[in-house]
């Protein structure tokens, strides 16, 4: 049966107007795949990481830029790729990104040093910059506005469970395989997705200005150096130069920026559109959703393994009840949204994920699956009601030729979210597992206190080598570890409570205007503004 044409609309691009249902449902599917491709790569080598350590004789160091190398290049290029999308052609961007991606991937088969794997990483990461905004930005060309936010919830809900996807991928593979077997894994997944790719039409701003070349350096720059000191507080502490200086050189750069991008006649960001309630509630959102996510997952992960003992795959599954709340409701978003408005519920999501995450605390060493279960079915439904709402908000506030830049602006707050999530949730537990555990050493010969103390993976090793202290010397780690376990949780918590009451402050309602003295606020800093321009 042949579908029917649907009729043309001025909010969508000409080329994808003529597009069949079918047609959209095919795109939707490809950019949802794509999506879902870029996020799994970012967390699938975590379970990895024993095996290359042993293999390839990795420092803990190089380990955690085998893996960080990729979400750094992903974070600093996806604004410059989004607007080389917006202003040349989204679907070939898409392809571009796909074909570096796929030729990375395949490189850690054949390499065995570490700094060649963390090359060949971030190589890895630059593909997936190209697309990540793509497959979004092509989605919001295809597809005109009454139809737009089911699409983009639907493409949410994917992204926000893509993490899970690559745990699941990741387990399956190392149960019957080597860990090159990941990368084989993505390799092909790389060469399908560029054959799909081809299937889809493309879409570009056919006024498009040209590409703000010193605003991309400048924002490119500024999440590079700002992700790297959030990469490295786990492991150098926030004291540490390295760590508060890039901080303080991510601030300044973001700063001059600002400035440059004001005076540009082509801006590649208006930074302007973070003055619009919806803009700003949906970057707060996203940046906040994802703080928490990958802050979580690098807890949790750690107590699922450690603790209840469960291997890669098995872990996997646990974290899979995430997955249903956060579907169903990011695809239910077209119908709650109008009804709740941004504001509440974004705010009511945050406070929903931060209950869930309080509710995590109960957790002890003899836990089983269900007191896991049910506090992960809290969280997921914050995450659920957060996800679309929060990327609609972002894509519906920039301009339909802007697009792609919007997109970016969505992934490039999801990746500087999750590297402070992780920086904040694993300085907090490495500093406050030491501090827990190293009092109760004293019974213990010294050559162990140094190893023990340092994380609950160790501890765990060494005690297996003690004999029959080496029980007693488990069960004290694994209550340090929770102790520090639940001290994270509650900074998380503690956070995305603070975001919850800023959103419902400042976020539209559902007539899509801020509230009464919100508005008063603004028009009283606006009038100060105009005096002092005026004097």
């Amino acid at each position: 049966m042949v579908d029917t044409l649907v009729q043309s609309d001025q909010d969508i691009d000409p080329r994808l107007a003529l597009l069949t249902k079918r047609a959209r449902v095919w795109l939707l599917v490809v950019a949802c795949l794509g999506v879902s491709l870029v996020i799994s790569s970012m967390v699938a080598l975590n379970a990895a990481l024993p095996d290359l350590a042993r293999e390839t004789s990795a420092t803990q160091s190089q380990l955690t830029w085998v893996v960080d190398g990729y979400t750094l290049a992903l974070a600093c290029l996806l604004l410059p790729a989004g607007a080389i999308g917006d202003r040349y052609g989204r679907r070939g961007a898409l392809l571009i990104g796909l074909a570096i991606f796929t030729v990375a991937s395949l490189a850690p088969i054949f390499l065995d040093s570490p700094v060649q794997l963390i090359i060949a990483r971030a190589v890895t990461g630059a593909g997936a910059a190209f697309i990540m905004p793509a497959t979004l930005s092509l989605l919001t060309a295809a597809y005109p506005k009454a139809e737009r936010n089911k699409a983009v919830g639907i493409w949410a809900g994917v992204a926000g469970s893509g993490a899970i996807a690559g745990f699941l991928v990741t387990g399956v593979l190392l149960h019957f395989w080597a860990w090159q077997s990941i990368f084989w894994a993505f390799t092909g997944a790389g060469v399908v997705m560029f054959i799909l790719a081809l299937t889809v039409s493309s879409s570009r701003d056919d006024d498009a200005a040209p590409v703000d070349w010193v605003g991309a350096a400048l924002i490119a720059s500024t999440v590079a150096v700002f992700v790297f000191g959030a990469v490295e507080v786990p492991v150098r502490g926030w004291s540490h130069p390295a760590v508060w200086g890039s901080f303080a050189a991510g601030l300044a750069l973001a700063a001059a920026f600002t400035v440059v991008e004001l005076r540009r006649r082509f801006p590649l960001l208006d930074v302007r559109l973070f003055a619009r309630p919806d803009f700003a509630t949906g970057a707060v959102g996203v940046t906040v959703l994802f703080f928490a996510n990958f802050g979580f997952f690098f807890v949790a992960m750690q107590y699922i393994q450690l603790v209840m003992g469960y291997s890669p795959l098995q872990t996997a599954l646990a974290l899979a009840p995430l997955v249903a709340p956060v579907m169903i409701l990011s695809a239910a978003s077209p119908w709650f949204l109008p009804r709740l408005g941004l504001g509440v519920t974004v705010s009511v999501g945050l406070v929903i994920l931060a209950a869930g995450l309080i509710s995590m605390r109960v957790l002890d060493v003899g836990s089983s699956f269900l007191d896991l279960a049910w506090p992960l079915l809290i969280m997921s439904t914050g995450i659920g009601l957060c996800t679309a709402p929060t990327t609609s908000a972002i894509m519906g506030a920039v301009p339909d030729g802007k697009q792609g830049v919007a997109s970016a602006v969505n992934d490039t707050t999801r990746e500087v979210g999750a590297a402070l999530g992780i920086a904040a949730a694993g300085s907090m537990l490495a500093a406050r597992y030491t501090n827990t555990l190293t009092p109760m050493l004293v019974e213990f010969p010294e050559q162990v206190r140094d190893p023990a103390s340092s994380s609950l993976a160790e501890a765990l090793a060494v005690s297996g080598q003690m004999g029959p202290q080496g029980a007693r010397l488990a069960e004290l780690a694994q209550t340090a570890f929770l102790q520090a376990m639940d001290a994270s949780l509650l900074v998380l918590a503690i956070v995305i409570g603070i975001a919850a009451v800023l959103v419902a402050i400042w976020s539209p309602g559902r007539d899509g205007r801020q509230r009464r003295f919100v508005r008063h606020l603004v028009s009283i800093r606006r009038a100060r503004a105009v005096g002092r321009h005026r004097a």
